[in-house]
């Protein structure tokens, strides 16, 4: 684990308000912004993730779910989705290795780390996909970030 800031970049993005149990049903939005970035030509600038706002972990509550793909372009006419900047956050970082089923230990351990350094949490978490395998989700790598003050 580590702190560290992040850079800003331009994405093209999906936001809805959602609860942990709902996560499954956004899968697919991924591959269409994917495929809404080729079908205007833009280049992707980075890895795809998912971010949380306000989240606390508990089942039942509400928060913004934004799923971006990193791109070059500032803005882009965009269809079904929103060009937007994406600002930098300070957070704690940490890589998981494995099934997404998994996360939930990973983001544990980050509270223990959290808790023991007298860290606060800006309410903010990012999933940066490094490798995604559907087939053999042994081989998934996430990079959790962990907005903190």
């Amino acid at each position: 684990m580590i702190i560290k800031e992040t850079q800003p970049f331009n994405a093209l993005t999906f936001t809805t308000q959602a609860t942990l149990p709902e996560l499954s049903k956004y899968g697919p939005v991924g591959q269409k912004l994917c495929s809404e970035a080729e079908r205007l030509g833009i280049q992707p600038g980075g890895l795809l993730q998912w971010n949380y706002y306000e989240i606390d972990g508990k089942p039942e509550t509400v928060f913004t779910l934004e799923i971006a793909l990193p791109v070059h372009e500032k803005e882009a006419e965009v269809q079904g989705f929103e060009s937007k900047p994406i600002p930098a956050i300070k957070c704690l970082s940490l890589v998981h290795e494995g099934p997404w089923e998994n996360l939930p230990q990973s983001y544990g351990k980050a509270m223990g780390y959290l808790s023991a350094n007298d860290l606060t949490m800006t309410g903010e978490c990012r999933e940066i996909y490094a490798t995604i395998d559907l087939e053999e989700t042994a081989n998934n790598i996430t990079e959790i970030q962990i907005g903190i003050n």
